[in-house]
């Protein structure tokens, strides 16, 4: 039986497998928010701002020892300066190089939730050797590594579309919503209710039955009620 070593792809070059693979990684994930202080209530209004990349902190292991300590000594330097070199700025990109961490059956570690990318970047890298030859030549070194997704804005709409204003869409009326409501929620004024009322051929915009589909037009920048 043969076993499936962890494996650094990068988008250019060549693959990087550790020598063993990690005991454990741990997978983060978090949002931005901000608190909004309203004079008279007891805790501030959160606010979302914005999402946080998925991050990955792991041990990478490399060993040349099997080649030889005292004799054709291989230094483990050259295994880990392939997975130094991802920080390094790429010259046809003018950035770092963006690479898949992949082991075993299951694929790619990052990139595992709807929505992320499972491409990444290299964000830090501490690197510590643990066995030397004779002549010093390191043979042994523990790579402490933190990837970050790589997420593009051409998949985030993909695998989650944004409902904004600027595109006409349509909206199931539920029981006891105005029209007034929806304009709240699709425009963040309640006063634009007359677009979507014109739109849906609505005649009384005080009386909507739930399960009504009206439609919702973009708005138009200058627009006015």
């Amino acid at each position: 039986m043969s076993f499936a070593r962890l494996t650094i792809i990068p988008e250019k070059g060549d693959k990087i497998k550790a020598s063993y693979n990690p005991e454990r990684y741990s997978v983060t994930k978090g949002v931005q928010v901000a608190e909004i202080g309203i004079p008279g209530l007891d805790s501030p209004v959160l606010q979302f701002v914005r999402g946080q990349n998925e991050k990955i902190t792991l041990e990478l292991f490399f060993d040349t020892s099997e080649q030889g300590m005292v004799d054709n000594v291989k230094d483990v330097r050259d295994l880990t300066v392939k997975v130094y070199n991802l920080m390094k700025v790429n010259t046809e990109t003018h950035a770092p190089l963006r690479f898949r961490v992949e082991w075993g059956q299951s694929k790619s570690l990052i990139g595992q939730g709807a929505g992320v990318s499972p491409l990444c970047v290299l964000e830090s890298m501490t690197e510590e050797f643990t066995l030397f030859s004779p002549g010093g030549v390191p043979l042994r070194a523990r790579l402490n590594v933190t990837i970050r997704e790589a997420s593009t804005a051409k998949l985030e709409f993909q695998t989650n579309p944004r409902h904004s204003g600027d595109r006409t869409k349509l909206r199931t009326v539920t029981r006891g919503q105005t029209i007034s409501q929806i304009a709240w929620l699709e425009y963040g004024d309640p006063t634009q209710w007359r677009p979507i009322a014109d739109a849906s051929g609505i005649a009384n915009p005080r009386f909507l039955t739930p399960g009504t589909v009206v439609k919702v037009p973009r708005i138009v920048p200058g627009a006015t009620s």
